[in-house]
Order: C-alpha cells, then structure tokens, then sequence
C-alpha cells in the first residue's frame, strides 16, 4: 500500500492515523504485532516512558509489541517514522514463533520472506517513504481493500488499486523495449 492521490496535503498526524488504522484493519480477528529488529533498545526506551506491552524476544535482540491499541501505534509510528520496522498478524504469532524471532534479530524485516506463508500477512513498515508493504498469499487486493476502505474512511486518502501505476510500468517497459 502507498499513501498516494490525498484529497488534502496530509499532515504527519493524518499520516500517523492513516498507518495505524490500516495495520490494525488488514489484521482483522487475528492476532497481531510490530516487530523490532535493530532498533530494539529505542523500542524499549519508549515502552518505559509510556505504558506499552512488550515482550523481549532471542535473547533481548528484538522486541515484539503484541496489538498496540490505535493511539500507542500512532505514537509507534511517529517515534519509529525514520525507521524501517514488521508487522505480522496470524495464529502463529500467539503460540510464539522462535525462529522467525530469531532471524527477525539477525536479519531485520528481511527475515519475513521465509516466513510469510505461515502467517495471514508479514509487512515491511516504510513509513518515511510511505510504503507498508505486505508480504501475503491470503489477503488479496480486494481483500486489503475491503479492510483498509472502511478504517480510513474518516482521513482525506484515496485507498484504490493502483491502476495508474501498472499503466506505468507497461508503458516503461514498452519505452524500454523501443530504446
């Protein structure tokens, strides 16, 4: 997903609002979470100064935030903005997942591509550049939409297919191949 084509110029807080609600709606009834990788320590530092759960995971390398309630996502997203960090949502998260914990430590978000399948979605969270991308094979883009319209149906965003760009890459391409 991309915030693109906004009806006004977004403000951070709208920005915030947008992802909060976007992660928490594609999660639907299943358990879900934020994982942090790299930047564990400042993780912690903040779940101190406000009241986040958190659990340490392979042996304090990562942090994995179970279901933050929508204002302490918002308050995730603005402190990590800069920052690339996961999400995941699905039944596995509950029962523990200790090699992908693991990995999540050793590699980052990079870790998600051999463990996606297991859950209902694995997502690389951008947000400096205004990206969530997901990684799935059960949610499909009308699936996502279904999700995200209703939850940011308050915001000033446009959430659609991205025809436009799929025009563009088929139109790069046909340049590409005349050059």
């Amino acid at each position: 997903m991309e915030v693109e084509k906004p009806r006004n110029r977004p403000t951070e807080a709208m920005r915030r609002t947008f992802w909060a609600a976007a992660i928490a709606a594609l999660a639907g009834t299943e358990p879900w979470a934020l994982d942090f990788s790299p930047i564990w320590r400042a993780c912690v530092n903040i779940a101190i100064r406000v009241p986040i759960t958190f659990e340490e995971k392979s042996s304090g390398h990562s942090i994995v935030i179970p279901a933050p309630s929508p204002e302490q996502l918002a308050e995730l997203i603005e402190r990590f903005a800069g920052e690339t960090f996961g999400a995941r949502a699905g039944s596995l998260l509950a029962a523990g997942d200790a090699p992908l914990e693991g990995e999540l430590a050793r590699l980052g978000v990079d870790a998600y591509h051999a463990a996606f399948r297991n859950y209902l979605f694995c997502a690389v969270c951008d947000f400096e550049n205004g990206f969530l991308t997901l990684l799935t094979e059960k949610l499909w883009t009308s699936e996502v939409l279904r999700r995200v319209k209703p939850a940011v149906a308050g915001l000033p965003v446009e959430v659609a297919r991205p025809h436009d760009q799929l025009s563009y890459v088929s139109e790069h391409r046909d340049i590409w191949r005349r050059k």
